[in-house]
């Protein structure tokens, strides 16, 4: 069973930066390209960036030259740089294959809160 276990959320202020990890079961990391997504309170999930493994990286437009995502194949685990975040950044992140099937599995997520 795929596990995906996310971390580094946290409150931090507009115009702050945090860096959120993401570690997954060894093949599923190996064989997907990996995204991360983010669910806001009374909104559907949405895609925010993805890499595959060779590094080639694609972002939402709210986020990019904001966020950078990046994957560690050795360590099985992706991560997002967030800088120059915004209230509007506020959500629940979770990580994921690309275009994750509605029967796939989601880990517990992290939050972030942007809030003066």
């Amino acid at each position: 069973q795929v596990q995906l276990v996310e971390s580094g959320g946290g409150l931090v202020q507009p115009g702050g930066s945090l860096r959120l990890s993401c570690t997954a079961s060894r093949n599923f990391f190996a064989i997907n390209v990996m995204g991360w997504y983010r669910q806001a309170p009374g909104k559907q999930r949405e895609y925010v960036a993805s890499i595959t493994g060779g590094g080639f990286t694609n972002y939402a437009d709210s986020v990019k030259g904001r966020f950078t995502i990046a994957r560690d194949n050795a360590k099985n685990t992706v991560y997002l740089q967030m800088n120059s975040l915004k209230p509007e950044d506020t959500a629940v992140y979770y990580c994921n294959k690309l275009s994750p099937r509605s029967t796939d599995a989601w880990g517990q997520g992290t939050q972030v809160t942007v809030s003066s």
